[in-house]
Formats: structure tokens, C-alpha cells, sequence
């Protein structure tokens, strides 16, 4: 019987698959690191002469000078001329308006008279009246005798003295009336268009208006109506109870001469629509040169800035951190100061900050300037283009 004997089991050769592979992934990720910091050390030593060089890049720019002076508070608005008061004249009698005694536009006084209503009604209305009177009082009179001696009673007596009474006051309504058909003004103004002409039935209507016969202006004095911003009543109440409040009207015509006014009248409110508060100023208008709605131009003084720090407005910036400027040092370069406003008169800005009187400001080309970079002044020499000195809004 034959056997099979079995060969032998030789074992596997070993792999090294698996160490080469993790050798393979830690030279792969040490060559990634290499790239990352390699990348950052460029990107880090690069920027800095990348942001060294825009700060050498010397930016055009121009400039104006910082001035310690003080400075008016000055603001300007649109006025509007008003009637000091404007006049309807109506009937209060009826009757035929038979004779004007004025012109159209002709400048009337107070107490002139002005139209005639037909006065024969009523003067015999007043006849009529004071011959009851006189009757009435013989007959109060007579009453009184007799109740003295008893001979009537006490009632009849007063019922005489009643009727006397009566007679007496229709008697002065009928002299009113009497005096109502000569219609005379009751101001001094400039009379409009006449609305109803004499020939016409005149009627006293008790809507104001309705039965008008002429409106009469006051135009002398005449007063102009402006209005300034709320921020500015702090000013305006300071200066209107140191009785220094005034307003310069100036005309809008070629030559016109400038009326320096009190203004005496502030509102009580302020506008809700606009935020302002209503002003008036009082004019003589002794020339007539300012008619009822025509617009002038008003300047108002508030206040004077003592010793302020004024810069071109141009200069001031606003900021994520609110309002700057910026300084031209002696070596060129532009360093960013905080300022606070304390006036702008559309010119200039009178502000409060580290600023010195001779500093100089960018006024032009702020979009280029970095902090602390470098700028070149246009013009040349490095000197300022203009000062800040006194422009139309300083006056």
C-alpha cells in the first residue's frame, strides 16, 4: 500500500505594501505643509512693502489753511412779504350804493370815507324815532305826576317809563344806521379793485367776504415772514431776549437797497411738515417798495463764534466714526483727526478739535488719501492753494 506524504507548507513572502504607503502619505502632506508656509512667508513679507509702497505713493491732494477768528452765525433763507392786516370792506345797512370817493389802488387813511349808501330811509327812519322819543317822554313825564298824587297806578307809571326807554334806544339805532350808509375805512392801506360798483343793491351778509365792496391793505408799516430751522432756536430765543434779534431783507432787483428790520415776532410752534419755526419782521415800507407776497432775501445774525477754529467746509469728512479731517504734516503726509461741527455757513465750518491755527487741511482729493500715507499738494511748493478767509457766509 503505497502513501502519500504531504509537502511541506512554505510559508508567505512578507510585504512591505503597507509601510510605503503611510511613507508615501507623510512625504506627500510634509510637501503641502512646505507649500502652505512657504505661501504664507511670501504672502507676509510681500505685503508689507505692497502697503509700504501705497503709503510712498504720494497722493494729489489740495489744501486749505486752518484760522483762529471768530465767526457770525449767520443764516439765510427765503422771506415772504405780508399785509400787516388786510381789510374787507362790507356793508352793515342795505340800501343803493349811489357814489365812490376813491380810486382803485389809491392809498387811503383811516376814517376816509369810502362809498355813500342812499341815506333817505333811513333819516326818515331817525325822524320817525325821535318824534316816538318825545312823545314817549311828555308821557313818562305826565305819569310821573300823577303817581306821585295817586291818581294812577305804580305799573302804568313803569310801563310809560319802558316805552320812554325803548323810544330812546330805537332813536340811537336808527342814528347808527343812519351813519352806516357813509362806509369809511377803519385802516390805513392801499385799496384793491372795486368788487361792487355804485349803482348796486348792497346787502350786510354774516359770512365774512360774501358782500365784500374792497379790500384795503395795510402796507404801512408791512411785515416779512421767514422761517428758520429748529436747530436754531436756542440762538433765536437768546438773541430775541437780548433784543438783538434782526433781519437784513435784501430785494431781489438789481441795486436794491438792503432793510436791516427788528424782527418781533417768533411763533409758538414749530412746523411739523418742515421743522421751522415762523419769524416776522416789521418794515415802515415808507417808500411802498414791498408789496404783500413778494418774495425777498433774508439774512439773520444769530451769534458770533468766539475764537473758533474755521476750516474750508470742503475739509471735513464724515466717517464710520464721525466727522475728520485731514492734516498735512511738515513731512507730507496725511494724518485723519476727529472734528465736531459747530457751524457751517456753506463756506466755512467753525469746528472743535486738535487742530492749530495754521494747520493745513485737504480740502481736494480725500478718495486717494491713506492715514498716514504720503501726499503731494497741487499747485506746487507744498503751499496751500487758498486760506480759509472770510467768504459771503462770514458777513
Amino acid at each position: 500500500m503505497n502513501s502519500h506524504t504531504p509537502a511541506p507548507h512554505k510559508p508567505a513572502p512578507a510585504t512591505t505594501d503597507a509601510p510605503a504607503s503611510r511613507l508615501k502619505s507623510l512625504a506627500i502632506g510634509g510637501v503641502a505643509l512646505a507649500a502652505v508656509l512657504g505661501g504664507y512667508w511670501y504672502y507676509s513679507n510681500s505685503s508689507a512693502p505692497v502697503q509700504q509702497a501705497r503709503r510712498e505713493n504720494a497722493a494729489p491732494v489740495r489744501v486749505g489753511v486752518v484760522e483762529r477768528r471768530d465767526m457770525p452765525v449767520i443764516e439765510r433763507t427765503i422771506g415772504t412779504v405780508i399785509a400787516n392786516s388786510n381789510v374787507q370792506i362790507t356793508t352793515r345797512v342795505q340800501g343803493h350804493m349811489t357814489q365812490a370817493f376813491f380810486k382803485e389802488g389809491q392809498i387811503v387813511k383811516k376814517g376816509q370815507v369810502l362809498f355813500q349808501i342812499d341815506p333817505r330811509p333811513y333819516q326818515a327812519a331817525l325822524d320817525r324815532a325821535e318824534a316816538n322819543l318825545v312823545a314817549s317822554e311828555a308821557k313818562y313825564k305826565r305819569y310821573q305826576s300823577l303817581v306821585n298824587s295817586n291818581a294812577i297806578s305804580a305799573q302804568t307809571n313803569d310801563d310809560a317809563h319802558a316805552d320812554y326807554l325803548q323810544a330812546r334806544a330805537d332813536v340811537d339805532t336808527a342814528r347808527l344806521n343812519l351813519e352806516f350808509t357813509r362806509i369809511v375805512s377803519p385802516v390805513n392801506g392801499k385799496t384793491g379793485a372795486i368788487l361792487v360798483q355804485p349803482g348796486n343793491l348792497v346787502t350786510p351778509s354774516a359770512s365774512v367776504g360774501a358782500s365784500a365792496l374792497v379790500n384795503i391793505t395795510e402796507i404801512q408799516p408791512i411785515k416779512v415772514s421767514f422761517a428758520l430751522p429748529q436747530a436754531d432756536l436756542p440762538r433765536i430765543q437768546a438773541r430775541a431776549k437780548a433784543g438783538l434779534l434782526r433781519a437784513q431783507i435784501r430785494l431781489h432787483e438789481a441795486g436794491g437797497v438792503d432793510i436791516n428790520a427788528p424782527v418781533d415776532f417768533v411763533n409758538n410752534v414749530v412746523a411739523g411738515n418742515s421743522g421751522t419755526i415762523e419769524m416776522r419782521a416789521s418794515v415802515a415800507n415808507e417808500d411802498a417798495a414791498l408789496v404783500p407776497g413778494q418774495l425777498v432775501d433774508i439774512t439773520v445774525a444769530l451769534d458770533t463764534l468766539q475764537d473758533a477754529l474755521v476750516v474750508p467746509r470742503e475739509a471735513v469728512n464724515n466717517g464710520p466714526n464721525g466727522q475728520y479731517v485731514y492734516v498735512v504734516g511738515p513731512d507730507m503726509t496725511a494724518q485723519e483727526q476727529p472734528v465736531r461741527v459747530l457751524f457751517d455757513n456753506g463756506t466755512h465750518s467753525a469746528v472743535s478739535g486738535k487742530l492749530q491755527d495754521g494747520d493745513r487741511v485737504v480740502t481736494a482729493g480725500q478718495l486717494r488719501v491713506l492715514p498716514g500715507g504720503k501726499v503731494a499738494i497741487s499747485g506746487g511748493n507744498g503751499q496751500p492753494e487758498n486760506r480759509a478767509g472770510r467768504g459771503r457766509g462770514d458777513e
